[in-house]
């Protein structure tokens, strides 16, 4: 690490993946003044992902959290980019939010090295892996750590994650950058997967999922009883739906055959086929529930 890079020093902010949470890790950044460049492999993801943060836009202005003219400034502030070499020009932080594949990760960050500037910082925001899968990849592991991000429209939480090789100043820097975007940082001491939320969370929706998948209770139900006991907004049905009927999959799926753990693989298997059907939560308008308006929503679902 450059000993003269401050965290005044960070102005550009490169998003790698332009899906759901590179859409959400954009617009955060965005919001908080830094100007961003979102990065995938064609226009046309980037561009159906730049729609899709216009009503992450709606949603946070319609929660108070924001003003519009605030989410309008913030949009002006994001440029769209499929060719690496200009995406990485200058960029000071890369957050990188591509599919959940080791290989796949070391291969963009191996790539980002080579065209960006010594002292830029890479993060991973991975929900599944930890950094030394690929650490070894990234070209610069000492300026590499994981900065997972939840849903930002209901969560301010972010973990930081060293691996042996991350220096202290790069989990100081990306600390402050999280409190600069108005986040919440949860810093591990060491590498774990699930970080500290998510570990938590995949025992819940894995309780959950094994209630419905046995057909002990229905999805509404599993969700009215969380909802109604804790006075939560959302069950963890509702919750699957908001991080991605694709996503909890593939987590259940990894560690469902990692443990041979029947009970999981009959989770995967019950889960997968609302992915075949294409009903991926929120992001694809149905999962669990219907959206916009979710029946969880209605002033009468817990009557």
């Amino acid at each position: 690490m450059e000993p003269d890079l401050k965290i005044e020093d960070i102005k550009k902010i490169l998003i790698a993946g332009g899906g759901t949470m590179g859409q959400q890790t954009a617009l955060i950044s965005a919001l908080h003044g830094y100007e961003v460049t979102m990065h995938d492999i064609s226009m046309d993801i980037l561009e159906k992902g730049f729609e899709r943060m216009k009503t992450i836009s709606k949603r946070l202005t319609a929660s108070g959290e924001f003003t519009r003219e605030e989410t309008e400034t913030a949009m002006a502030l994001i440029s769209l980019d499929d060719n690496p070499e200009t995406a990485a020009c200058d960029a000071d932080m890369i957050i990188e939010s591509v599919p959940e594949d080791p290989d796949l990760k070391g291969r963009v960050f191996a790539g980002f090295h080579t065209l960006c500037k010594p002292h830029t910082i890479f993060t991973t925001n991975t929900s599944t892996l930890v950094p030394s899968m690929f650490a070894h990849a990234v070209g610069r592991p000492e300026k590499f750590c994981a900065f997972h991000f939840h849903d930002i429209t209901i969560t301010r939480i972010v973990d930081i994650m060293p691996h042996p090789g991350t220096s202290p100043e790069t989990i100081e820097l990306v600390k402050e950058f999280a409190i600069r975007i108005g986040q919440i940082p949860i810093e591990l001491k060491m590498e774990n997967h699930g970080y500290v939320f998510n570990n938590m969370l995949m025992a819940c929706i894995g309780a959950a999922l094994g209630l419905a998948t046995n057909r002990v209770a229905s999805i509404e139900d599993i969700d009215r009883s969380w909802m109604g006991v804790l006075h939560t907004k959302l069950g963890p049905f509702g919750m699957i739906d908001s991080i991605g009927v694709d996503t909890v999959w593939r987590v259940t799926s990894f560690w469902a055959q990692k443990r041979k753990d029947g009970q999981a693989l009959a989770n995967a298997a019950f889960l997968k086929e609302y992915v075949d059907r294409g009903k991926l939560g929120v992001k694809s308008g149905t999962g669990f529930y219907d959206y916009p308006n979710p029946v969880f929503t209605h002033k009468d679902f817990l009557k």
